[in-house]
């Protein structure tokens, strides 16, 4: 059994880490064999993910220490959760990538930034768009009418060029 001192020092981790995260994805592990364990850390790791497993009533103390919103909901059965300190996406991309595949664990809900949000809610979010392509739909939204623009501008000018053609055809044929 851990000591009290090495309970605080993980309290005092899971306080900064719940505090610094952009998104954190509580889910119940049960089912999962060690090789789907293995490639969901893999996934994890591969997205600036991690993924720890942390006992409820440790977890319940940090978020009380660092003001979020109640989670105890969260924190029935055995419980992981998955931070992410970069993407607030990540984290319910890379569980609900591995639900489909695997068909557990059970995602229970989340904090992302700040909020706390229910199973519907990460799902939605993992159901997004990367931000790559969200930018690039924004680019080429802001492009299409731009160009629409410049063609609108170059037609006169373009009638004036045929024009012009046309009068230097006649006078060279007449």
């Amino acid at each position: 059994m851990a000591s009290l001192d090495e309970k605080k020092q993980v309290v005092a981790e899971l306080q900064q880490k719940l505090k610094e995260s952009r998104a954190a994805v509580f889910t119940d592990y049960r089912g999962i064999k060690v090789s789907e364990a293995t490639d969901l850390r893999r996934s994890c790791r591969d997205a600036a993910v991690e993924f720890r497993v942390v006992k409820n009533t440790l977890t319940q103390i940090a978020a009380k220490n660092s003001q979020i919103p109640d989670i105890s909901q969260f924190l029935e059965g055995p419980t992981a959760i998955a931070f992410s300190f970069e993407d607030p996406v990540a984290p319910a991309r890379v569980l609900m990538d591995f639900v489909k595949k695997n068909n557990k664990p059970e995602i229970k809900g989340g904090v992302i930034e700040g909020e706390v949000v229910g199973f519907s809610s990460i799902k939605t979010l993992a159901d997004l768009p990367s931000r790559d392509v969200l930018v690039s739909m924004v680019l080429r939204g802001l492009n299409g009418p731009l160009t629409g623009l410049c063609g609108v501008l170059q037609g006169p000018i373009r009638k004036l060029a045929y024009a012009l053609q046309a009068v230097q055809e006649q006078k060279a044929a007449g």
